[in-house]
């Protein structure tokens, strides 16, 4: 593994320990030539996803881009890390295994909105804000009604 301080080829595995979702192997790193610490993440990849982008275009599947569009909605708020990882583990998962090599971005915004819908209905919002390109504060208005609507249909205080 390659050096992120001075790219040197040669780090030895100092540690090695599941996540807390038991979806990769965290690892702890020591550069042999500059002596830095670094971690690495090992996950599972079943098979080469593509995301095909409502303009057609399409790019490679990555975790990080996911797990960034999710941390984004969710900051500032009283949302865990695990929560956050479980949640994108689970969409991963979720893509992987639908059978097929590409997924549409829609399908994958619909799958965040889904689970960002149980954990934080403010995160909720503010990713279909951008999910659903919101243009006007009228637009806010008419999806928080919703959203308190559907908790209090559920039983949850609005």
């Amino acid at each position: 593994m390659r050096c992120p301080f001075c790219a040197n080829e040669d780090s030895q595995v100092k540690d090695s320990r599941p996540t807390e979702d038991n979806t990769a192997i965290r690892r702890r790193r020591q550069c042999g030539s500059c002596g830095a610490r670094f971690t690495t993440f090992e996950r599972i990849q079943l098979r080469e996803l593509t995301v095909v982008k409502t303009s057609g275009k399409t790019e490679p599947f990555t975790r990080g881009k996911l797990e960034e569009s999710v941390e984004l909605a969710c900051r500032k708020r009283d949302v865990e890390p695990e929560k956050i990882a479980q949640l994108v583990s689970g969409i991963q998962r979720q893509i992987e295994t639908l059978g097929d090599t590409e997924v549409s971005s829609r399908t994958i915004g619909q799958m965040v909105m889904d689970g960002l819908r149980e954990i934080d209905s403010v995160a909720y919002i503010r990713f279909a804000s951008v999910y659903r390109d919101f243009s006007e504060a009228r637009d806010f208005e008419e999806f928080a009604s919703t959203v308190k609507e559907a908790g209090e249909s559920n039983g949850q205080p609005g």
